[in-house]
């Protein structure tokens, strides 16, 4: 078994401070043999907050594998936004756009969806979407394959479908055909979890959405802080929501729902009633 710790959307430049300590001290509770971060580090892409986030991941357990959001990107300043749009993310964070982990169970591959054409949309080409395929079809088709964007390919009933990132039904087609189980993002500041049969019409096929609210921003849209813990068993996977309890001062398991994997696709698998 394996477990992933998937925070998203910290925004630092616009956190509740509080909540660093409790957090890192839940995560190395967990210990988690990989911590995924879905984008969105910072509010504005400044040089100082992301030396913030730097300084503050560096707290965190590790292996970490983390991608951009759209946040990540300068807003105002035009020049480095359409010139050199990561240049302060790849100085303090990685220059690796491509991040991947593997072991003898998962494989984790991430995708940079942040784009300077656009102020918080997110896109996915046909060179990217090439890497993940050659990486997967390399790998035994008993590991759990997991793609890491910042922009989701699913939504929860009632959110606007602007939000899916761009040529989502071209990167699913190849998802498919290589076998990706997990799609991880964050970008809505919502959790959410399903798969994607409703949405997508791909036979025999239907990968499991996973999508983390915000771990520290004060920008919450309505919910309140928290991440997902993953724990992940060949064809099951059990989703544990962490989220800030206020008079705990701590995270704390709010939801927990398992998937099975069923003909090519994940369901989710209900509770029986005693």
């Amino acid at each position: 078994m394996r477990t992933l710790a998937h925070l998203s959307d910290l925004h630092f430049g616009k956190i509740d401070a509080q909540l660093l300590e409790p957090l890192r001290a839940r995560l190395e509770h967990i210990a988690p043999d990989l911590l995924v971060i879905s984008g969105d580090l910072t509010q504005r892409a400044k040089s100082g907050q992301f030396e913030q986030a730097r300084a503050y991941l560096d707290t965190l357990p590790q292996p970490l594998l983390v991608v951009p959001g759209n946040h990540d990107v300068p807003l105002y300043n035009v020049v480095r936004r359409f010139v050199n749009p990561l240049k302060n993310y790849k100085a303090h964070i990685t220059d690796d756009l491509s991040p991947f982990y593997a072991d003898d169970e998962i494989a984790v591959a991430g995708v940079n969806t942040a784009r300077s054409l656009t102020f918080k949309d997110g896109r996915i080409n046909e060179e990217q979407v090439a890497v993940l395929r050659e990486r997967f079809a390399q790998l035994d088709n008993s590991m759990t394959k997991i793609v890491v964007t910042h922009h989701p390919f699913d939504l929860p009933e009632g959110e606007d479908n602007d939000d899916l990132v761009w040529r989502a039904e071209m990167a699913m087609e190849a998802f498919a055909g290589c076998g990706a189980d997990l799609l991880l993002s964050g970008h809505m500041h919502v959790s959410h979890a399903g798969n994607t049969a409703d949405r997508y019409a791909l036979h025999g096929y239907a990968a499991l959405t996973i999508q983390a609210g915000t771990a520290t921003s004060t920008r919450g849209r309505g919910e309140t802080n928290s991440f997902n813990a993953i724990h992940i068993d060949g064809g099951s996977v059990e989703l544990e929501r962490y989220s800030w309890d206020e008079g705990a001062m701590d995270f704390c398991i709010t939801s927990r729902m398992t998937f099975v994997q069923e003909s090519g696709s994940w369901v989710e698998k209900k509770a029986v009633a005693a």
